[in-house]
């Protein structure tokens, strides 16, 4: 099983990101997927949920309204949306099922906010 995240970058506050996670050896359409993340020194935090068939997504407050989850199962792909980036959105972004199964935490992409 391999969960790959990418596209994150640095970018200034009040900017916009598209994060991507594309998975092998997963059944991605039969699961629940999550985006986490991760600031070093604090635990790893829980950001957005979508549902196996993409219908419902949830959010963490500290980024609703500002933070859109969606996925391709046809691609394998599920995608984080984040525009109005504040500097505390700076972490290392994961994608796992949603719950997170240890197993198949795999490299996160870092996300940088700063001016």
């Amino acid at each position: 099983v391999q969960l790959q995240a990418s596209g994150g970058g640095l970018v200034q506050p009040g900017g916009s990101l598209r994060l991507s996670c594309s998975a092998s050896g997963f059944s991605l359409s039969i699961n629940a997927m999550g985006w986490y993340r991760l600031v070093p020194g604090k635990q790893r935090e829980w950001v957005a949920t979508v549902r196996s068939d993409g219908t419902t997504t949830s959010y963490a407050d500290s980024v609703k309204g500002r933070f859109t989850i969606s996925r391709n199962n046809a691609e394998k792909t599920v995608y984080l949306q984040m525009n109005s980036l504040k500097p505390e959105d700076t972490a290392v972004y994961y994608c796992n099922s949603a719950p997170a199964s240890r197993y198949y935490w795999g490299q996160g992409t870092l996300v940088t906010v700063s001016s």
